[in-house]
Order: structure tokens, then C-alpha cells, then sequence
């Protein structure tokens, strides 16, 4: 049996942030990773560094979105020097683009009740009318009335931070387990003993990450996952001129010149197939934003499963029956990667989860049954 300090469950943008994060902090971590074989969403990600979107009805998802996007280029920073990979981050801010009067003044309507809701937090954004918005964004469509913009968004390469966080994590004496599932789990209190690839690993700390295979893993370590699959689809063109200041939401531009286009949200269950009907509808709102769009060829496509949790927020828990297992859940992986490095790992470290996490546990979805 080989023994580590911690064991996380799940290779993905998750599970390897929070095992980097404790690795920095002198833990020798085993990251078991299923491989290929996993329904992974870090291969599918768009790659946003995303707040404005997130956290209406639910300030305490929005301020937790907001601090990893201030500990995001401390995150890139360290990543960079420490394995000399450059995860493509900036943080110029974003923009959501509204087709129409009506998508722009329920995007307002969204916005300024995100800055209620936030308090003496605060939340800083603008919406942007078309004529102002033209002069920034060359080629805008006629369609689009306008914009709302937060100075907190940005982008980054979602296989660049992938690369980065598993060097960096075997750079810190952590172990990476890959093509390894889950045959055995015993639990105890900070005991966690797991046979996966023909390895018998032990440690007394757990953290479950492995996206939606958290569902059937939580409750052999006394936790909860109640996640479900969401399919997004993604187009991306070829090179292009670099055309826009910042990511656009449905819309970005990697450095590299190519545009991705989405986004798209489908029950499908584990289905990763893809359906034209949605392509087209994702092309075309792409073309009706930006005409010239229509110009350009389509080089990829592809879908994957968002990890989706009943109500869309992340959950985070230790469990009460297994002290030492912790489990993390969210279908932001690249937005939410400071924040499970720098925030996060250091609590599971600590042994206790800060009391504003509480909002997120699963214990929000036990609601007695009725009489």
C-alpha cells in the first residue's frame, strides 16, 4: 500500500487545482485520475474567467466567483514560474452582447439586481449602447442593441492551465495516477484507503472531484453529490485577425487567432454527440452579432457534459460521517481555478471548511418530505 498525505479523486480542471493548491502547501498528493475514459469537461471548456453571468438570486456564488478572479493572475503567475507554461490568461474585462431592445433591457434588469443583491460588496458594471459599443467591437451586426460589461472577466487556455497544474503538481512531489478507476473505497475517520489502476493507495485526507462521477463516489465517503449532465456544444473557425478587445461571452478569440462560438445548454443525459439543429442556432447568433463571421470556415466542433448541480451552484462539503473527506462540485472549471488552489485547498489543509462555504453544501437539497 502506498501512503500520501491526501488522495484527490478526479484529473480534471477541479480536482487538479485543489491538488495543486494543497501540493504547494507541502502535502504529498496522489491525484487519480480515470483518463480518456472520463465524461471530462476540462477538454470541452471555453475557457472564460467569467463573473458577470454568475451569482443572480445567490451573492454568495457571485462574491466566491469574484474572489477567484482576483486570485487568478496569482495563480498564473505561480504556475508560469513555477513550469514555465503560459496558461493565456487575461483579465481585460468582458462583454455580453444583447441582440435586440428587449434582450438588452432584461440584461440591464439582470445586472442591477446582481448589484443589489451584492451590498456594500459592491458590483461594478455598465451597459454599453450600441452606438458607444460599435466603436469598440469592428463589424458589429445591426441587430445588436448593446452590451453589459464587468471589469472582472477574462480568458485563459483551459488545456494550458490543465498541462500547468499537473506538472506543477508532480514539481511538488505529488503523484499522478492516470487511467486509474475506482474499484474499492474504504472509509473511516482520516482513513481513506482506494484501489484504483491496480494500486492500493492510503491517506487521511480525500477530496472527490471527479465531476459526474461524484454522483455515485459521495456516498461511500458519507457525502452528496446530486449532479447531473448538461451537454454544451462548440464551434470554432479558423484564424482570423485579431478583432476584439476582450471575450464576448458566446464569443471569444484565443490568441491564436481562431473564434469559438457557443453556447448551448441540452438534457441529453451522457449523450456527447452532436446535433446540427443546435450548431446552426449557435452559428447563427454568431452571425447576426458579427456578420463577417459568416465568411469564415468551421475547422472544429465538439460537445461535452457540464457537471450540473439541481440548482447550478457549486457544492462544497466535508463529510460529517467521515471527517477528512471533502468533496467539490461545479460546472465552472476554469473560472473557479484560483479559488479551489488558493481558497479552497488550504481549507481541506486545515481540516475544516471556512463558514462561507456553508451555503454551498448539499444539505441545502434536503427538504423534508411532505406529510
Amino acid at each position: 500500500m502506498r501512503r500520501f498525505d491526501a488522495i484527490v479523486i478526479g484529473g480534471g480542471l477541479v480536482g487538479s487545482a485543489v491538488a495543486y493548491g494543497m501540493a504547494r502547501e507541502r502535502l504529498r498528493v496522489a491525484l487519480v485520475d480515470e483518463g480518456d475514459a472520463a465524461f471530462r469537461a476540462s477538454r470541452g471548456n471555453f475557457g472564460l474567467v467569467w463573473v458577470q453571468s454568475k451569482g443572480r438570486g445567490a451573492p454568495h456564488y457571485q462574491r466566491w466567483t469574484r474572489l477567484s478572479a482576483e486570485e487568478w493572475p496569482k495563480l498564473a503567475a505561480d504556475l508560469g514560474e513555477r513550469t514555465g507554461i503560459d496558461v493565456g490568461l487575461e483579465q481585460p474585462g468582458g462583454l455580453q452582447l444583447c441582440l435586440g431592445e428587449d434582450e438588452f433591457a432584461a440584461r440591464r434588469e439582470m445586472m442591477e439586481q446582481m448589484r443589489r443583491e451584492a451590498g456594500n460588496f459592491g458590483f461594478d458594471y455598465r451597459m454599453i449602447p450600441r452606438d458607444e459599443l460599435a466603436g469598440m467591437l469592428p463589424g458589429l451586426g445591426p441587430e445588436v442593441a448593446g452590451a453589459s460589461w464587468t471589469p472582472y472577466d477574462g480568458h485563459a487556455s483551459p488545456l494550458n492551465l490543465l498541462h500547468a497544474l499537473h506538472r506543477g503538481i508532480a514539481d511538488k512531489g505529488g503523484a499522478y495516477l492516470p487511467n486509474s478507476t475506482i474499484a474499492n473505497a474504504a472509509a473511516a475517520p482520516d482513513d481513506f484507503r482506494i484501489v484504483a489502476g491496480g494500486d492500493e493507495i492510503a491517506a487521511p485526507k480525500i477530496v472527490l472531484a471527479a465531476g459526474l462521477g461524484n454522483a455515485a463516489l459521495a456516498p461511500l465517503f458519507g457525502l452528496s453529490a446530486p449532479v447531473r449532465p448538461q451537454r454544451g456544444q462548440i464551434l470554432v473557425t479558423e484564424r482570423a485577425r485579431q478583432v476584439w478587445p476582450m471575450p464576448l461571452g458566446s464569443l471569444r478569440q484565443t490568441r491564436e487567432g481562431s473564434i469559438m462560438l457557443g453556447s448551448s445548454e441540452e438534457d441529453v443525459g451522457f449523450d456527447t454527440g452532436q446535433r446540427l439543429e443546435v450548431m446552426r442556432n449557435i452559428a447563427r447568433r454568431a452571425v447576426r452579432s458579427f456578420p463577417f463571421i459568416a465568411g469564415l470556415q468551421i475547422v472544429r466542433a465538439w460537445a461535452a457534459l457540464r457537471v450540473m448541480p439541481p440548482d447550478g451552484l457549486p457544492i462544497y462539503d466535508q463529510s460529517e460521517r467521515y471527517p477528512g473527506a471533502f468533496t467539490a462540485n461545479c460546472h465552472s472549471g476554469v473560472t473557479l481555478a484560483a479559488a479551489h488552489a488558493n481558497a479552497f485547498a488550504p481549507m481541506v489543509v486545515a481540516g475544516a471548511l471556512d463558514p462561507s462555504l456553508d451555503l454551498f453544501s448539499a444539505r441545502r437539497f434536503d427538504v423534508p418530505a411532505a406529510a
